[in-house]
C-alpha cells in the first residue's frame, strides 16, 4: 500500500513542467504552461489552497518562477517592492525599487524577468533595477524616463521587461529615444531606437524571429512597432489608437501573422509581417470588431483565439476567433467580470482554461467545437478591495493568484501537495 502512494505520488511529480516560468506570460511570452497531468475538474468550492501569503504589496503584478523560487512586486506604503519567496511562501528576501506609482489605480504593474541569475524590474515611474536572484543584492539601476527622455502615461509605465541574450529592453517613449536595450549585467547602452514618436504603451513587448529577421513588437501609446533586434532599427509602425490610448494587451505572433487588439471596441486586427532581407513592412490581413481585449490577454490554442471582450460584457464576454480568417467562432459567458472593470484574464494548461475576473471569480473550463464547459469554479474568499486584474499562472501543478497584497497558491495537480493546516 505504501509502495503504490509512493509510485502513484512519483508519476504526479513528473506529470508536471520542471521548466521556470522566468517572467510575464512565461518562456514563450505566450501565456501557455506546459504543465501535464493536471485536474480537469475541480471540487464544489475549487481546488485546495496550500498557502497564502500576505503582505506583498499592492498591485497588478504576477509572478515569476525559477527553481524553488517565487518572484512578485507590490507597493508598500510609498515603496516599490520586490519580494521573493520560497515555495512554502515563507519571504527570502525584499529589496526596493525606488518609490511607487501613487497615481490613479496605486500599487505595481510589472512582473520580474529572471535569466541566468539576473532579475530585472520595472516600476510604474520608470526605475528599472537589475538584482541578485538569489540574494536581492542590487547590481545596477537606472530611471529609463530621466535617462532617455522618456514620458510616463495615465497609469503608470506596466511593462515587463523582455531579455534577449545579454540584453535588458525597455520602452521609455520619449521623443527622441522609443526603446532601449541595455546591457543586462553593466545596464550600459547597447541601443536605442529613435522614430516612432509615441508614448510607451501599457503591453510587454515580445521577440520573434520570422523568414530569419529577429524583431521586437510591442505596443505604444498609439501605434504598434516592429524593431531590428540587433540594432534597435525602426522597422515599422502600424497606427493603433485605442480609447485613452489604452493599449495594453501583449501582441501574439504566429506563422507571419501579428495579432494585436484593444478595448471600448477597437477590436481585434491580424497584421500580416512582409519580410525582405533585414527590413520588414506590415499591412492588415483581418479585422474583428467583436473581441476587443483590455488587458486579460489572447491565447491562441490550436488555430483559435480566446479573450474577454470588454464591449461583450453584459452577455458573453469570453469570445472565440479563428486565427486565419478572423471569424467569431463562438461567444461563452463562463465567468462575468464586474459591470465596472469589464475585465477577464486568462492562463492555459493541459487543455484547460483558467477564466479569472476582475472581482476575483475564476472558472476552469474546457474548450469545445462550440463554447468553453466550465468543471471547476473558485471563488475567492477575501479577494481585497482592489481589481484582480494580475494574470494568473499555472506552473509545477500550482495555481498562482495575485490579489490585493496577497498571493494565493492552489493544487491542481491532482497529486498530493500539502494543505493548509
Amino acid at each position: 500500500m505504501k509502495y503504490t502512494l509512493l509510485l502513484v505520488l512519483a508519476i504526479a511529480a513528473a506529470s508536471v513542467s520542471a521548466g521556470d516560468w522566468p517572467g510575464f506570460h512565461g518562456p514563450n511570452r505566450d501565456n501557455k504552461s506546459t504543465d501535464k497531468g493536471l485536474l480537469k475538474t475541480w471540487p464544489e468550492g475549487g481546488p485546495s489552497r496550500i498557502w497564502e501569503a500576505a503582505g506583498i504589496g499592492e498591485g497588478y503584478s504576477t509572478v515569476a518562477i525559477v527553481g524553488k523560487r517565487i518572484y512578485t512586486a507590490g507597493a508598500i506604503d510609498d515603496d516599490c517592492v520586490i519580494t521573493a519567496l520560497d515555495m512554502d511562501g515563507k519571504e527570502v528576501w525584499t529589496r526596493k525599487n525606488g518609490k511607487a506609482w501613487k497615481k490613479s489605480y496605486p500599487g505595481t504593474r510589472s512582473t520580474p524577468t529572471i535569466t541566468d541569475g539576473l532579475l530585472h524590474h520595472l516600476s510604474g515611474i520608470g526605475n528599472l533595477i537589475c538584482l541578485k536572484a538569489d540574494s536581492g543584492d542590487v547590481v545596477w539601476s537606472t530611471n529609463t524616463l530621466k535617462e532617455f527622455g522618456g514620458r510616463n502615461i495615465i497609469w503608470g509605465l506596466a511593462e515587463s521587461p523582455l531579455v534577449i541574450g545579454d540584453k535588458v529592453i525597455c520602452t521609455p517613449g520619449g521623443k527622441n529615444v522609443s526603446m532601449v536595450a541595455l546591457d543586462r549585467k553593466t545596464g550600459k547602452v547597447a541601443w536605442q531606437c529613435t522614430g516612432a514618436g509615441d508614448k510607451p504603451g501599457y503591453a510587454s513587448a515580445i521577440l520573434i524571429e520570422y523568414q530569419g529577421l529577429k524583431q521586437i513588437v510591442t505596443a505604444m501609446s498609439e501605434s504598434i512597432v516592429g524593431v531590428r533586434a540587433s540594432d534597435g532599427k525602426l522597422l515599422w509602425r502600424y497606427p493603433h489608437k485605442v480609447y485613452t490610448d489604452q493599449n495594453i494587451t501583449t501582441p501574439l505572433f504566429h506563422d507571419g501573422f501579428l495579432i494585436i487588439s484593444g478595448c471600448v471596441r477597437k477590436g481585434t486586427t491580424s497584421l500580416q509581417l512582409r519580410v525582405s532581407g533585414d527590413e520588414c513592412s506590415a499591412e492588415e490581413h483581418w479585422h474583428n470588431g467583436t473581441l476587443d481585449n483590455k488587458q486579460g490577454g489572447i491565447v491562441l490554442l490550436d488555430g483559435r483565439l480566446y479573450g474577454y471582450a470588454e464591449s461583450q460584457n453584459r452577455s458573453e464576454p469570453w469570445v472565440c476567433v479563428d486565427f486565419k480568417s478572423g471569424d467569431t467562432i463562438f461567444q461563452s459567458a463562463p465567468v462575468k467580470s464586474s459591470y465596472k472593470y469589464k475585465n477577464g484574464c486568462l492562463t492555459y494548461a493541459d487543455g484547460m482554461f483558467y477564466l479569472y475576473s476582475d472581482d476575483g471569480n475564476m472558472a476552469l473550463a474546457k474548450p469545445m467545437p462550440r463554447g468553453l464547459e466550465v468543471t471547476g469554479r473558485l471563488a475567492l474568499k477575501d479577494p481585497g478591495t482592489r481589481q484582480t486584474w494580475a494574470h494568473p499562472v499555472v506552473h509545477g501543478g500550482r495555481l498562482y493568484l495575485r490579489y490585493g497584497d496577497k498571493l494565493g497558491v492552489y493544487n491542481v495537480s491532482g497529486g498530493a501537495d500539502r494543505k493548509e493546516n
